[in-house]
């Protein structure tokens, strides 16, 4: 491995090297270094951080239980193993830099279990043992908005090249996104130079909310383009003198932003959709998959819906679902079935939020499917109509979410006993951070009327 990569940096003539960690958030933790101490550390083992950063919370904190410590109180190093596979250049950057996604292991060489790569990669590995490849392709959605200093001050749609912000909605506008032709010929020009497959670029729902789209392929492979790719629009937006959020709901009378995941899972050997019967209607082992989403998928929220934000975005006639119920071709659901053919045969599961970290959402959401097929579970029927009518059965905080999640036994046998204890951790520590904030809407009033 050492060779390859020593090859490619000499090529691109690289003089520095970001090598980068998802931690539980999905913030990029990691070191940066010379080219030749990056290329000395593979060979020596001795590109480390601490474990810790595995339980880093998104304020910065380190969160344990006293009485129930996931990293031991010493707080050992782990060492990092760059994947060739995702080396590439950082193109933002005036000096020659390349940046890799790593994978954590112990002194032993076993990997670090609470590592959400490597959770993501043990669930493709639960398929592949009954010989499934499951597919997936995101659809991502975030905000431009103003530069904003001021955590106190509402964010605001920013200022395009006609010089006037955005005042309305303008789904599917061609002339909106052209406001910002510049800013997104720099994201396309960036992702290709990084070889993150993106594909289509749409106007969404809110004021300057954009969607971006990645062509189907390996879940594994689709983590890492969105892990970089989040990287890639906010350094895009900043050169522009403008910010990227993928917060789920930025703004407050504007819909959420998500990030829908399309899955379907081929036979390894045959390549064939499992999805679909030789006739072309839904298989047995389809509708398994939509029951275990449907039943597991409210358990596991804190995967896909990870911080106190992300319960605001999911609200009835937003364009986000507030049930798991499923349909075809109906935008108001948990869990839509688009139009395709027997190849193309998904399910597209609309809950999980832009903010979510996109290795646990992809993991959650196959892992979810997954128990629904090996236990071949039932799925209701499907509705007709809007399923806004219906009750709100999703989590509505991150205090019920982690109820949930914590009481779920069939998902802790899946995801294991130490990661699931590690969201805990993370999602308490910022819960409580939370609570010490008071908000402008308590001092507009409570001030002076209680």
């Amino acid at each position: 491995m050492t060779g390859r990569l020593e090859e490619w940096l000499t090529e691109r003539n690289i003089d520095e090297v970001e090598c980068l960690v998802p931690d539980i958030s999905g913030i990029a933790r990691g070191k940066i270094l010379p080219a030749q101490k990056f290329l000395k550390g593979i060979k020596g083992q001795s590109l480390r951080i601490p474990e810790s950063v595995f339980i880093q919370t998104v304020t910065g904190e380190f969160s344990e239980d006293e009485e129930d410590w996931v990293v031991p109180d010493a707080d050992p190093d782990v060492y990092l193993e760059p994947d060739p596979n995702t080396m590439m250049v950082v193109p933002w950057n005036d000096e020659p830099t390349a940046q890799v996604v790593c994978d954590a292991f112990y002194n032993d060489g076993k990997p670090v279990d609470i590592s959400s790569r490597y959770l993501l990669r043990r669930i493709v590995e639960l398929y592949a043992e009954k010989g499934w490849a499951p597919i997936v392709a995101p659809e991502l959605e975030f905000y431009l908005v103003q530069i904003n200093p001021d955590p106190d001050i509402p964010l605001v749609p920013p200022i395009g090249r006609s010089g006037r912000p955005e005042t309305g909605r303008q789904s599917y506008g061609i002339d909106a996104v052209n406001e910002f032709d510049q800013l997104f010929e720099d994201v396309y020009d960036y992702c290709e130079k990084q070889e993150i497959d993106v594909d289509t670029l749409t106007h969404e729902g809110g004021s300057a909310q954009m969607e971006i789209n990645f062509n189907h392929s390996d879940p594994l492979r689709l983590a890492d383009s969105v892990f970089t790719f989040k990287r890639t629009v906010r350094h895009a937006a900043m050169k522009h003198n403008v910010y990227a959020t993928f917060m789920a709901k930025p703004l407050e009378k504007e819909p959420g932003s998500a990030m829908h995941i399309h899955q379907s899972v081929l036979d390894k050997r045959s390549g064939k959709n499992l999805f679909a019967t030789k006739g072309g209607e839904d298989s047995a082992l389809f509708r398994s998959h939509v029951a275990g989403l449907q039943r597991y998928l409210p358990q596991i929220m804190p995967l896909i819906a990870p911080n106190v934000n992300s319960y605001r975005r999911l609200q009835p006639y937003l364009d986000a679902p507030i049930n798991v119920h499923w349909a075809v071709d109906n935008r108001t659901v948990g869990l839509r079935v688009p139009i395709a053919d027997r190849n193309g045969r998904r399910i597209e599961n609309r809950l999980a939020g832009a903010d979510a970290n996109p290795y646990l959402a992809i993991a959650a959401s196959l892992a979810c499917g997954y128990v629904g097929m090996i236990d071949r579970l039932k799925p209701t029927k499907q509705i007709e109509g809007s399923a806004y009518r219906l009750a709100h059965t999703l989590p509505r905080t991150l205090y019920d979410a982690l109820h949930r999640f914590q009481a779920c036994r069939r998902m802790r046998e899946i995801l294991g006993d130490r990661f699931m204890r590690a969201i805990m951790t993370v999602r308490r520590g910022e819960l409580e951070a939370y609570q010490r904030v008071i908000s402008s809407w308590e001092r507009e009033h409570l001030l002076l009327n209680v």
